[in-house]
Order: structure tokens, then C-alpha cells, then sequence
């Protein structure tokens, strides 16, 4: 057995992944409710498999809540954790940047979507909304915009006169009051980006590509965005997935 970890901004998700490279357990965990107590308390059941462990693999962007578990799991089953981006990653995909300068979620979710005969646009609603081009087998970059809950939180923080605002779809552009009115500016100011963004991206490349959402608002928008899309809320988990199998 292998525990596979995704360690984002928000959220932390931890998996127990079998011989068949199936999930046998998933933990999810707040990113900003990470202390050591609770990561041993969360994760008490790895306690009674630890000998079945061969190896702990993670994704992470949040440097400071990744050394706590590679102090977890080091005290608790003498393991070491690999972060995917010091594996070589050219086998399964050709990083046309600097390695350095992209997220290992982003990486994880580009390898789980390359297949060899598509190419594909990632879009990962997130901290941030990102995202990724992946031609072929071939990573070409990205784009990072805020992220739509951040920007909303810091609107309503910094403007007194803006209430908090709970995203939600709305069918009409024009406001009628100050919450319809974030919520148009947020809602379809940000479809209006992606498509935006899409289209961009498809005259810069001269090609043609499949569109994946994923993150917590990828539900809320896909049928708000002209390309025809496919929503996959576990990408990141299949990326590190297909990376144990193939380079583990």
C-alpha cells in the first residue's frame, strides 16, 4: 500500500491507495486547521497499516504545512515523503518551463489528463483560478488569476458598504441590489475570463483543445462557459496516482 497526499491551500487531502492503485481511505483536512495533534489524530488509522506502507508521495504548495507532515510520518512510520517534483517527471510528460516555477498540483493535474492524442486545458478553481496547457505529452505553461472565493472575501473586507457574499449562479446580468450585484460581477465576470482565457490560449497555440475543470466552484461553472467542458474534482489525486504507479 502507498499514502498519497495533496497538500493545497485550502484544503489538504490524504489517501490510502492499495495494490490495485484504487482508494481504500480518504482524509480531507483544512488547509488553515493543520497542527500536528490533529494530522496524528486524522490520520491515527495509518498507525495500524504502517507495516503494509511502502512509500508516502505528496503534492504540495504550502511549504510550511508539508514539513509537518514529513514530520508525521517520519515519527510515526519512519518514512520519508517524496514530493512528486523530485521525481523524474520527464517520463510521463516534457515540462516546456522551469519545473521550479510550477505548482505540483498543477503537474499532477496535467499528467493525469495527458493521454497522447489530445491536448488539453486545465482550469482549477482554487486559491487561485489556474490554467495549464498541456499539448500531447508536452507542458507548455499556464495562467494564474485570483481566485474567485479570495477575491470575494477581499472585496467584502476592504469595502464596508459590500456584504459578505456566498457565490451562487445567477441567470441575470443586472443587479437589483448590492449582493445580485457582486454576485453577477463574480459569476459571469469570471465566465467571462475563462472564456476569454480559452480563447486566447487556442489562437496563441493554433490548436484545439479539451477543457477540464476541477476545485471547489468547477460544478458551479460549467454550464456558464461557452467550450464544452468536463468537470473532474479529484485530477490532482489521479495525477499523483498515475505518478506512483509509473515512477514508484
Amino acid at each position: 500500500m502507498n499514502i498519497i497526499g495533496d497538500i493545497g491551500n485550502t484544503e489538504v487531502k490524504i489517501c490510502l491507495i492499495g495494490k490495485n492503485f484504487k482508494i481504500k481511505k480518504r482524509v480531507n483536512i483544512k488547509t488553515n486547521k493543520i497542527e500536528y495533534i490533529k494530522i496524528k489524530k486524522k490520520l491515527k488509522f495509518l498507525l495500524s497499516n504502517k507495516k503494509k506502507i511502502e512509500h508516502v508521495i505528496f503534492s504540495s504548495v504550502v511549504p510550511n504545512i508539508y514539513r509537518k507532515f514529513l514530520f508525521f510520518f517520519k515519527k510515526n512510520l519512519n518514512k520519508k515523503v517524496i514530493e512528486i517534483k523530485e521525481l523524474n517527471l520527464k517520463k510521463l510528460i516534457e515540462i516546456k518551463v522551469n519545473k521550479k516555477q510550477v505548482g505540483s498540483d498543477r503537474l499532477a493535474n496535467s499528467i493525469a489528463a495527458i493521454d497522447n492524442k489530445n491536448n488539453y486545458i486545465i482550469i482549477d478553481f482554487g486559491t487561485a483560478t489556474t490554467f495549464d496547457v498541456v499539448i500531447k505529452k508536452k507542458y507548455l505553461g499556464g495562467i494564474i488569476s485570483p481566485g474567485i472565493n479570495l477575491s470575494l472575501k477581499t472585496l467584502s473586507s476592504q469595502a464596508s458598504l459590500i456584504p459578505e457574499t456566498n457565490l451562487k449562479k445567477i441567470s441575470y446580468v443586472i443587479g437589483k441590489n448590492t449582493n445580485e450585484a457582486v454576485r453577477s460581477g463574480f459569476y459571469w465576470g469570471y465566465a467571462g475570463l475563462i472564456d476569454n482565457m480559452i480563447k486566447l490560449i487556442k489562437r496563441q497555440s493554433k490548436s484545439s483543445f479539451k477543457i477540464i475543470l476541477t476545485g471547489g466552484l468547477a460544478k458551479l461553472y460549467i454550464k456558464s462557459i461557452s467550450a464544452r467542458c468536463k468537470v473532474d474534482k479529484d485530477l490532482t489525486i489521479k495525477g499523483i496516482i498515475k505518478i506512483t504507479k509509473n515512477l514508484i
